[in-house]
């Protein structure tokens, strides 16, 4: 069968929907401590990514479409220098790759092999990705941060990403850290990492999101306040009545 063209993989997946700009300002007020919380409520145990936590302190929150990339085990005659020139490389993804996503590696949990360095990220950048995601690790630290791109990985290494892993493809579903991510699921990534949100399920999620903090923003209140746990945390019915009239108030 004959390779299909660049233009044509360059189209490859489903079409990246936009996130409405009120829609990811509110999942970016969000925790993602208070997004599992909410998920869990709705029966998804298996969405925090493992591996991913921010390559720089202080990351401020990202929420953004997932674009997906997949790596598999590296084999030689296919993860080789020469790779990164081939129309199925992390060059052209990047190129595939709209303004605003999130950028969502699937690297086995490889750690010894870099997949992005400080060039990709920086034409990362120039396109307007929000951010990386990844269960594996970048390469070249200092030249990444230098770009500003916000990423959330497992750590850095040396090696290239040829060294132990074989890119095949992007805008399908993967298996990062753990947890299913499909094109279009939203991911919303902080300080405690990153988490995925299905596609069906933005809208309620941020929704309830923001009703859990500011549920959760009155229990504090009261609890330095000096209000003992029991029947606060969680409500018992006569809290609930206080914390509905305070909302009125």
């Amino acid at each position: 069968m004959a390779r299909r063209s660049f233009k044509a993989r360059n189209k490859m997946g489903p079409e990246i929907l936009p996130l409405p700009a009120e829609l990811r300002s509110a999942l970016e007020s969000i925790t993602t401590a208070t997004l599992t919380t909410v998920l869990l409520k709705k029966g998804l145990r298996n969405v925090w990514i493992r591996g991913g936590m921010p390559l720089r302190p202080g990351e401020a929150r990202k929420a953004g479409r997932a674009f997906t990339l997949r790596f598999v085990p590296a084999r030689e005659d296919l993860a080789t220098p020469e790779s990164w020139s081939s129309p199925i490389s992390t060059r052209a993804a990047i190129e595939a790759m709209p303004e605003g996503v999130i950028a969502v590696a699937d690297a086995m949990g490889v750690k010894d092999a870099g997949i992005f360095g400080d060039i990709l990220s920086a034409r990362m950048m120039k396109r307007g990705v929000a951010a990386l995601v990844t269960d594996g690790v970048v390469r070249d630290a200092a030249g990444v941060l230098g770009t500003g791109l916000p990423i959330w990985c497992a750590g850095v290494a040396a090696p290239a990403s040829v060294a132990g892993l074989t890119f095949v493809g992007w805008q399908e579903g993967i298996a990062c850290g753990g947890v299913a991510v499909f094109p279009n699921d939203v991911i919303v990534a902080d300080s405690d990492g990153a988490v995925v949100i299905p596609q069906a399920m933005v809208e309620t999620v941020a929704a309830a999101g923001l009703e859990q903090e500011r549920m959760e923003a009155w229990i504090m209140t009261e609890v330095e306040k000096g209000v003992p746990l029991p029947g606060l945390y969680p409500m018992n019915a006569e809290t609930k009545a206080r914390y509905e009239a305070s909302k009125k108030a």
